[in-house]
């Protein structure tokens, strides 16, 4: 907006000079001031005129502890995918946290959302997360089996879950570290939380990698084959035949020996190729990454949208199918706000149950040695 005014110089004649005004909002009302006076205030506060506080608090704020393969695979799909508007990055190795968060933030046209971090051991920035998921911890090499990581991510964790807890009481945590099932069951004795809102990652992939196998060999939709693993996310895990379906029939009615040793079309292998999937990508590619963090998201949007759908998840399974032992494994369960809503009995045939209860000695063997 330009004003000309005529003015007298000292002669006694008569020039213009040109004075800017310029519009701004000050507390809802459009009025004007010159440039002098507007030099004051800054670049956002010509340009908005605040109402309202904004806020900082977020219904679905997710925080995932660790920025290697496995976080950063769970951080991507989580806002890919929509599941978290507002995740948070925490890991011990401050390079390796900012050096993901930038790559994140650089990226965040791309998505809906926005992404935070933490440096070191301060937990601060997770406070009010509706979800934490644990994937720090030593990888699993070559070779080692996810049992033989208790002790060392026993120790990680002691500094981690009790620092999740004190800034986000209500949080729901994930642990995705492995070995999950011990883990979980270690996270669960450090939180003092309730067993509803302790989960681990449990053989909701192994499930996944049943479900493919099938329907690879079936040639139909993954989706459109019906099968569950259970128990340890691991070797001892336990292949449901006797509730295998497609289309809503059961496949053990049309070869009744399926699964077991006797069938003779081998169906047994399918479940040897699903114990042996990790240890094959590991062996490719040094780790896995991208099926889990899928994995996490698939399990973390059934959270956050109370959406009651069932997961084969780890869990204290201690009452269920003829387990005595506080002991976390994998069933099917009913997640939701609340965390777990409900875990569903499977009605296991005789030798699913025993090798179920195998898992479960073996999972306690393993928990009893545990230095708390």
């Amino acid at each position: 907006m330009y004003d000309n005014y005529r003015t007298s110089g000292n002669s006694g004649s008569y020039g213009y000079r040109t004075i800017i005004l310029i519009p701004v909002f000050i507390r809802g009302e459009n009025v004007t001031c010159d440039s002098a006076a507007c030099i004051k205030m800054n670049t956002k506060d010509q340009l908005l005129s605040v109402i309202s506080e904004t806020c900082d608090t977020s219904i679905d704020k997710v925080t995932v502890v660790g920025a290697g393969d496995v976080g950063t695979a769970c951080i991507f799909t989580l806002l890919s995918q929509g599941v978290s508007s507002n995740v948070t990055i925490i890991d011990v190795n401050e390079n390796k946290m900012m050096g993901e968060l930038l790559d994140f933030q650089h990226g965040s046209l791309f998505f809906n959302g926005k992404v935070t971090g933490c440096k070191g051991n301060d937990y601060s920035a997770t406070a009010g997360s509706k979800v934490c998921v644990i994937t720090a911890g030593a990888r699993q090499k070559t070779g080692e089996s996810r049992l033989d990581l208790v002790q060392k991510n026993t120790e990680i964790l002691k500094g981690i879950v009790p620092n999740l807890v004190k800034y986000s009481p209500d949080t729901i945590i994930i642990v995705v570290s492995n070995p999950c099932d011990i883990l979980a069951y270690v996270t669960w004795k450090l939180s003092g939380l309730p067993k509803n809102r302790i989960i681990g990652s449990g053989t909701n992939l192994d499930t996944s990698r049943f479900r493919f196998y099938i329907a690879e060999k079936m040639k139909v939709a993954p989706e459109s084959a019906h099968a569950w693993i259970i128990g340890e996310h691991g070797d001892t895990s336990v292949a449901v035949w006797s509730g295998v379906s497609v289309a809503g029939v059961r496949l053990r009615d049309l070869n009744p020996a399926m699964g077991t040793d006797n069938d003779p079309e081998n169906w047994k292998e399918i479940h040897n190729k699903v114990i042996r999937s990790a240890y094959e990508v590991i062996e490719l590619k040094g780790s896995t990454s991208w099926a889990i963090g899928l994995s996490v998201a698939n399990i973390t949007r059934s959270i956050l949208k109370n959406s009651n759908k069932i997961h084969a998840i780890s869990t204290n399974i201690k009452g269920m199918c003829g387990i005595e032992q506080e002991v976390f494994l994998s069933l099917p369960c009913v997640l939701g706000r609340n965390g777990i809503i409900a875990i569903i009995d499977p009605h296991l045939v005789e030798a699913e149950r025993c090798s179920l209860k195998f898992s479960a000695a073996k999972m306690m063997e393993v928990a009893n040695g545990i230095k708390f």
